[in-house]
């Protein structure tokens, strides 16, 4: 294990700011990490030249006396999927797609380069981000980089590696069950997922996709406040999004110097839903003992959630018309048959789980979440989160091929994506939520806490995390690929 091999964001775009350091500097040596940990398959498309061009544009702003924003220079990568830059490949994970150029600029490209950043390239997704462990027919499986026989996650792998291997220090990523959180948790670094609208994003076919369950994009990074700061950057009502919200002035940046003993948390270390590997129920438990010697004060919960076959199957509705939907979308933009195209058979399984599911059905599994809804709420009675695991089981393994495991802490389960995590059940009530590095396993592997706020109360989750990053550090705790 290292240290980080450069200052977080906040200390890089200063010094690109005062003059310090470069942004081409900054940019080269980006580059260089992502050729070395190549191995890593974490990236689809690098875009070394446009950056170059981009960072020398910073410098001379610089030069001028122009402050070139929060971002100042930061090299940031892009998740491939709905984050695109204009001219860049954008293929979703799909090889069909694999020669597809975006027509535009999302609204999360805009605001990181109005704040300066420099996008270096995207960073690989399953298809369609279809699942928890990232690999696709474009650049293979990636791993998480502390141990390469098992993943990154899903599905925002590609972010969570190139972050944990030192590539990069900013990316994006999206979660429409724990895309950003899971793989955070598999790869030690810091995902958030806001409240529906919080970051605003727009798409040309339906702009109302993200609604049911709750599908989100947001930053991901090393340490809370690089998160925080980021998220300041991405947050805020843009009119071409139906769903998003005002902000009423909310600096999130500010939020984690919030001191630790004004915290108080609500503890669960299964939800009561599902079972959870012993390892990661005590490497998650040793945590939250050590956020409570530092002072939050910490309450154990039970949290009457539906039980878990009803509750997974209202998910598995609602996130089957999801993809459904996606899939016939992605079909007619694109001209491709998805049914008899080159993709992985686990994106077709997932498309296929739209199939016989009735407007009454996929309706109906409102009332389970609605369920859900109300134990969350409750469990924050007093508190100003809930804090759980993010997955309940360890890293697995790299390959779809490989499945997910069928026994956990003794009990059967059923092998599918819902059993390894905790984290999809904030995509049904809409709360926000993060991982945030937790501590090892004997071997080496991360495990991940997730804490969850209230809705709009991205600061309380911020709070939070940054109080656990004060009391159990992380920076130290990544493999050298130098």
């Amino acid at each position: 294990m290292s240290s980080s091999h450069d200052p977080p964001v906040s200390r890089l775009a200063s010094d690109v700011r005062t003059g310090r350091r470069s942004s081409a500097d900054l940019v080269e040596a980006a580059l260089d990490r992502i050729d070395a940990t190549a191995d890593l398959n974490a990236f689809i498309a690098v875009i070394a030249d446009d950056a170059r061009e981009r960072a020398a544009e910073i410098d001379a702003d610089v030069s001028d006396g122009r402050d070139p924003g929060p971002l100042a220079g930061v090299p940031v990568a892009i998740k491939d999927l709905r984050t695109r830059k204009e001219g860049v490949p954008n293929t979703l994970g799909l090889k069909p797609l694999a020669d597809n150029v975006a027509s535009d600029d999302s609204i999360a490209v805009e605001r990181l380069e109005a704040a300066g950043a420099v996008v270096v390239g995207t960073t690989s997704t399953p298809a369609l981000a279809h699942t928890i462990k990232t690999e696709n027919r474009l650049v293979g499986a990636t791993p998480t980089p502390f141990d390469t026989e098992r993943s990154a996650g899903g599905s925002s792998g590609g972010s969570a590696a190139a972050l944990a291997a030192g590539a990069i220090r900013l990316a994006t990523g999206s979660d429409v069950g724990g895309s950003l959180r899971v793989p955070a948790s598999c790869c030690n670094v810091v995902g958030f997922k806001p409240t529906l609208g919080v970051v605003p994003e727009y798409t040309s076919m339906d702009g109302f996709c993200a609604q049911t369950p709750a599908f989100v994009g947001g930053p991901m990074a090393r340490t809370v406040d690089d998160v925080a700061l980021t998220l300041d950057v991405l947050s805020g009502r843009d009119d071409r999004d139906p769903l998003s919200v005002p902000l009423g002035g909310v600096t999130y940046a500010d939020a984690t110097d919030r001191p630790t003993d004004d915290l108080s948390i609500a503890y669960s270390p299964n939800l009561d839903l599902q079972p959870v590997d012993p390892v990661v129920r005590e490497t998650v438990g040793d945590a939250v003992d050590d956020l409570a010697a530092a002072g939050v004060t910490v309450e154990s919960v039970d949290v009457d959630l539906p039980p878990y076959e009803a509750l997974s199957m209202a998910y598995v509705r609602q996130v089957g018309a999801f993809f459904g939907a996606l899939a016939a979308q992605v079909e007619s933009a694109h001209g491709i048959d998805l049914e008899t195209a080159d993709v992985e058979n686990t994106l077709q399984s997932t498309i296929a789980l739209a199939d016989g599911v009735e407007t009454l059905e996929e309706r109906l599994a409102n009332v389970p979440r609605t369920d859900a809804y109300r134990a969350i709420e409750a469990s924050f009675d007093g508190h100003d989160a809930l804090v759980t695991p993010t997955l309940t089981v360890p890293p697995y393994g790299k390959s779809l091929d490989d499945g997910y495991p069928t026994e956990i802490d003794g009990q059967s389960v059923l092998g599918v994506p819902t059993d390894a995590m905790l984290t999809w059940v904030f995509n049904l009530t809409g709360h926000p939520a993060a991982s945030v590095p937790a501590g090892f396993t004997d071997d080496g592997l991360p495990v991940g806490l997730q804490v969850v706020g209230r809705r709009f109360a991205e600061a309380d989750v911020l709070a939070v995390a940054a109080a656990l990053e004060r009391a159990r550090p992380w920076a130290d705790a990544y493999p050298d690929y130098f």
